[in-house]
């Protein structure tokens, strides 16, 4: 069996701006297997091309078409729900230029949708614009759940956080495009033209990665690299078909990663 690799990027690949050991390798095994692979993320801040920039400064290169982001994601479901439509933005220019490729126009008035992504600079005006929007019909959408991120200085409250706040003053759920909405993964595969019985999810959160994979249908691997460990992993139902150190242990193993030839 050929597989397809989607690995999450933030803990598997780079932390906190650093390469983490072996995975320049690994992609470039990947490269030259001629093995397809996607890198995930659910971070709407940057766009494919400043994440391609970023991963370049760790010593990573990565085409800006093999990066996908839940503000992408984001972008193609609205665009398949309604065509043309509008939407208030609470994000930066991965999520507002996303928008505007798919023909979407930003507006504070009477928007069909209000857009919640990731942000370092949350508004408390632009929050209570959001509220008053969805008070009068405006439908609420969240590039994902995520409740806190990583920064240098620690744990930041991130865009599941601020969808809690919007939620509680409105009485409306979001609906969460990123993982762990099996939604990304299929978004994901059909840009591959891959399948999930020959495709796997490597990533650092049981809650998000390995979720998300397995309600896709995929295998999953978690790397302790990232948010997990083997202990917390534990505490879930569900669990990842192979745990792994960091991503240098499938160095000589992408053709066959789980052993079975």
């Amino acid at each position: 069996m050929t597989w397809t690799y989607l690995t999450d990027m933030d803990g598997v690949l780079v932390k906190e701006e650093h390469l983490i050991p072996g995975a320049d390798e690994f992609l470039a095994e990947l490269r030259a297997n001629e093995i397809k692979f996607l890198v995930l993320t659910n971070n709407s801040i940057y766009t494919p091309r400043d994440l391609r920039a970023r991963l370049e400064r760790t010593g990573i290169d990565i085409p800006e078409e093999a990066i996908w982001t839940s503000a992408l994601a984001t972008a193609k479901f609205l665009a398949s729900q309604r065509p043309n439509g509008s939407a208030f933005v609470i994000g930066e220019a991965g999520l507002t230029t996303a928008l505007h490729e798919v023909g979407y126009v930003l507006t504070e008035v009477d928007p069909d949708y209000v857009v919640l992504g990731e942000t370092r600079t949350y508004s408390f005006s632009a929050i209570t614009r959001a509220i008053r929007l969805i008070d009068n019909g405006a439908k609420f959408i969240a590039t994902n759940p995520d409740a806190t991120g990583p920064s240098l200085e620690g744990s930041m409250p991130a865009t599941g956080s601020v969808a809690a706040l919007i939620e509680k003053a409105t009485g409306r759920s979001p609906y969460f495009v990123g993982k762990p909405n099996p939604l990304m993964m299929r978004s994901a595969l059909r840009r591959l033209g891959a399948h999930s019985e020959n495709t796997l999810m490597i990533g650092d959160r049981m809650d998000t990665d390995v979720h998300s994979g397995i309600e896709a249908g995929l295998q999953t691997i978690l790397t302790l690299t990232g948010i997990s460990t083997r202990e917390t992993a534990e505490r879930y139902p569900y669990r990842p078909t192979l745990v792994i150190d960091s991503i240098a242990d499938l160095i000589g193993r992408t053709r066959d990663p789980f052993g079975t030839e």
